[in-house]
């Protein structure tokens, strides 16, 4: 039996590190700060991609790429854009043997690069508006990573339009948010608030950023997908600009939006347990192993199981569910057990002479554990309704969590009473420099203002100004 997992009691990020490793989903590279995505890492990440491509193309969104090297002085003429980035920026100044003229930035983000050909691209309001998309990979120099959460490399979308009026790109900035918190609740099973950024956690370069933000086990937040109002600041840097309905020369106003591969972070720490790794069924890439249970049996009772245990696939596939057949007998069904729980196979089915004689199989939910004797009729039903019951469990299982580890305070030292308790709804005055002093003494950042949450005055906790109303505190990633 391979090593367990170091639980979470014992050590949260130690149990995380160890399950995305020891699950096969990613390994360090000795690029320092960089990943190598494994092929169970990648299968998420692939039908992650399949979704999210098509909730985009269903918009109007169409797919293109953009170069990976930008040139410095584009990043340049957007200042705050800039002034934002320079510390993650990795920069190529040597190429072909010899010195660049111009030295060449890995993207961090393409918002230059892409509208260096919006400006050549856009003439008149019938080029409009213009929705693209493009599925990358980026680079920024972090100083302490963490896989998938957190690494100098990742991969990632990020939608880049250009509108016609600052209504339009609203629009497409709201429209874009509610795509992200419909995947993360509809298909990762992870609940999220919505809502706007504060002013210094906005965006380098945008008039207003937009949020999701989910909470882990451990209580901190994630931001697991973000949406900017551009306003015209790229497009006036690159004099990117359209002849309007009347006439005249207009500046065209722009949005951006990414998510990245920490949404796959995001689905481990809310959803996998100590035994490994659970994914919501609308991701999971296996959906069903079955697992042949010979004991002593003969070699006719051997094959009459694995014929049995092939046709049920068989039958399972027909239904659109990934499925495996582990019938390698080098390996006892407890191993069997323990890897397809560590590597999170939604549904186990096992079947052995026994369960032939009584026309039946075992069937086991990843999240549950528990062993239901099912009919081998009924066994194609039984799976799709416990794959049904699976994600809707894990969604109202996380947002019960989430729900209970939320808290209004009221003073400041409530607040710092409770900074590791997770989700803080308090009021605070807007000022950036008591946000800074916030952070600096607690840990805790503005997440974001959601949109289901009153807006209604009230006093700040830390200098009893007057508060438009309450902001999401928390710990985070």
């Amino acid at each position: 039996m391979a090593e367990k997992l170091t639980t979470r009691e014992k050590g949260f990020s130690e149990w995380y590190v160890d399950l995305v490793q020891k699950a096969k989903l990613a390994d360090y590279s000795d690029v320092k700060g960089c990943m190598v995505i494994r092929p169970n890492g990648y299968a998420i990440w692939e039908n992650m991609q399949r979704v999210l491509d098509k909730m985009f193309k269903d918009l109007g969104h169409k797919n293109a790429y953009f170069p990976l090297l930008i040139p410095e002085s584009y990043l340049k003429k957007e200042a705050e854009h800039v002034e934002g980035f320079n510390p993650q920026l990795a920069v190529v100044t040597h190429a072909g043997g010899a010195k660049l003229e111009e030295p060449l930035v890995i993207r961090p983000t393409s918002e230059t690069i892409i509208n260096r050909s919006f400006s050549k691209w856009i003439q008149s309001y019938r080029d409009l508006p213009l929705l693209l998309n493009q599925w990358a990979n980026v680079m920024r120099w972090e100083m302490r990573t963490r896989l998938f959460l957190r690494t100098t490399e990742f991969l990632w979308q990020e939608g880049h339009t250009c509108h016609e009026t600052e209504e339009d790109a609203e629009k497409e900035t709201l429209q874009m948010l509610e795509v992200y918190r419909t995947f993360a609740e509809d298909y990762m099973a992870m609940p999220v608030l919505p809502g706007r950024k504060s002013e210094s956690e906005r965006f380098a370069g945008a008039l207003r950023t937009y949020s999701i933000e989910a909470m882990m086990q451990d209580k901190k937040a994630l931001q697991a997908g973000t949406s900017h109002n551009l306003g015209q600041n790229f497009a006036k840097a690159f004099d990117t600009q359209f002849q309007g309905r009347d006439g005249k020369q207009h500046y065209v106003w722009q949005t951006s939006w990414g998510s990245s591969t920490r949404l796959i972070g995001g689905l481990i720490m809310t959803h996998s347990d100590d035994s490994g790794l659970i994914v919501p069924p609308k991701l999971a890439s296996t959906h069903v192993v079955i697992i042949p249970i010979f004991g002593k049996a003969s070699d006719a009772e051997k094959t009459q199981v694995l014929e049995k245990s092939h046709a049920l696939a068989a039958d399972l596939r027909k239904q659109g569910l990934g499925v495996t057949v582990d019938d390698d007998e080098s390996k006892g069904p407890g191993f069997k057990y323990y890897e397809h729980e560590l590597t999170g196979t939604c549904v186990r089915i096992e079947i052995g002479p026994k369960d032939l004689a009584k026309d039946s199989c075992v069937m086991v939910r990843r999240d549950l554990k528990q062993k239901e004797f099912i009919p081998l009729g009924e066994a194609v039903s039984k799976a799709q309704s416990m794959l049904d019951s699976m994600q809707k469990d894990l969604f109202n299982k996380a947002k019960s969590f989430r729900d209970s580890h939320t808290f209004e305070v009221n003073s400041y030292e409530e607040l710092k009473a409770k900074a590791d308790d997770g989700f803080l709804l308090a009021h605070w005055n807007g000022d950036a420099k008591v946000e800074a002093r916030i952070k600096e003494e607690t840990g805790l950042t503005t997440r974001c203002r959601p949109f289901s949450l009153k807006q209604e005055p009230g006093k700040c906790v830390v200098t009893g100004e007057p508060s438009p109303g309450r902001i999401v505190f928390s710990k985070s990633y």
